[in-house]
């Protein structure tokens, strides 16, 4: 999310979106002390498991977690094979109204968070 952005703006509602993307929420599992919704039978058959949910961090904004467990492509039917490109739409397009970014955009900021972690100490 961009600065001054947060989850529950962009996403008031995070349950009714997490179904309406991935299909009904079967549970709860908790996660550094915040419940985050379980998608145990996914609409898409490429998704094995869905896991979404804020993570709060004291003093700062909630963060999302996100965890896609996606099925061995080599026991997938072609029929379910097809739903491939689907599934890719789903989560890029589930990020982008949770983040406000698109996949291009997130890449580069994880590779410049990465870059910044490599820089030592003292340098800027």
């Amino acid at each position: 999310m961009r600065r001054g952005e947060y989850l529950e703006e962009r996403i008031p509602d995070l349950e009714s979106t997490v179904e309406e993307f991935f299909g009904p929420i079967s549970g709860t599992e908790e996660y550094n002390g915040s419940e985050l919704f379980v998608v145990g039978d996914p609409s898409n058959p490429v998704f094995e498991r869905v896991v979404v949910g804020a993570v709060s961090n004291e003093g700062k904004k909630d963060t999302l977690a996100v965890d896609f467990e996606e099925r061995d492509p080599t026991t997938l039917s072609p029929d379910e094979l097809e739903a491939a490109g689907e599934a890719v739409a789903k989560k890029n397009e589930f990020l982008l109204e949770a983040t406000g970014r698109n996949a291009k955009s997130r890449r580069k900021s994880m590779k410049r968070s990465v870059d910044d972690s490599d820089t030592p100490e003292g340098v800027s």
